[in-house]
């Protein structure tokens, strides 16, 4: 077994569901929770953990989309488009998210040898591709121009981008987050973010090159495999998939003792973005 199996097929795998519950809650909070789950795993409090999350009409920023020449003007117009804008404290650039759009979490100790940020984006490609076996063979890695947020771990499907991954580090643990568009329109999705910064950047050189979203390079799951998948039916597809990983899988919410690193964590992030939204 290499070094990526031996992340994914675990004697024990920790499921948190938190596709309902998180669709009412600020984004913030469940960076706050990845967050969380990266130190409680990382410092040996619990075993390696995949979590679901969804976010209602959100747009997360990066750090760079902020530094955009007009973007009190272009968060103006998220929120008048009923989008919520934050700042998220993962690498990348701007990513929208809605209710047909899944958030998969995984999250690693280092307990493994040493695990390099491609092992990461790896060990995600090959949960992604055992996810949709009715994909088998066509989804890729590379970066997709034109597409927002772009990296190499772009997944795409027939040159179309369908996903994206970061990764965030917090003592010893890593959290692997992907979104899935599985529902809906990717190239709406594009154009929405294609108009934002339009209004962010206004026709002004930068010395940040942002993307120029073409928004015909990206699509959902459902439009690339002509599919009628729910967020729920690949959030049920994930914990049983979870279970073919592991010889066990465990389901309990956060410990008291976790719950305080949480509030911890949770502070941390919102107070970061209120000092942001101020000036």
């Amino acid at each position: 077994m290499d070094q990526i199996e031996r992340m994914l097929y675990r004697k024990t795998w920790r499921y948190m569901d938190e596709s309902l519950i998180s669709r009412s809650r600020s984004a913030l909070e469940s960076f706050a929770t990845d967050d969380t789950l990266c130190h409680i795993v990382g410092q040996q409090m619990s075993e390696a953990i995949v979590r679901t999350w969804v976010h209602d009409q959100t747009i997360v920023l990066g750090i760079q989309d902020y530094r955009l020449p007009y973007v009190e003007e272009m968060m103006d117009y998220c929120r008048t488009r009923g989008y919520t804008p934050i700042v998220r404290n993962s690498g990348g650039l701007m990513v929208a998210l809605d209710d047909g759009v899944l958030n998969i979490t995984l999250v690693f100790p280092e307990d493994v040898g040493a695990i390099d940020i491609n092992d990461g984006y790896e060990a995600m490609l090959l949960f992604v591709q055992l996810l949709f076996p009715e994909a088998e063979g066509r989804i890729e890695a590379y970066e997709i121009i034109g597409s927002y947020c772009p990296g190499s771990y772009d997944l795409s499907i027939d040159g179309k981008k369908f996903a994206g991954i970061s990764q965030r580090r917090v003592r010893n643990g890593i959290a692997v987050q992907i979104y899935l568009s599985i529902e809906g329109s990717g190239s709406e999705r594009a154009e929405f973010v294609r108009e934002l910064y339009d209004i962010g950047l206004q026709g002004e050189e930068t010395k940040f090159i942002y993307p120029d979203i073409k928004p015909e390079v990206m699509a959902s799951l459902n439009e690339l495999l002509d599919e009628q998948f729910t967020v729920a039916d690949i959030v049920h597809r994930t914990e049983r998939l979870i279970h073919l990983l592991a010889d066990q899988v465990e389901h309990h919410p956060f410990t008291d003792e976790e719950l305080t690193w949480y509030d911890y964590y949770l502070r941390r992030i919102f107070k970061r973005n209120d000092k942001l939204f101020a000036k």
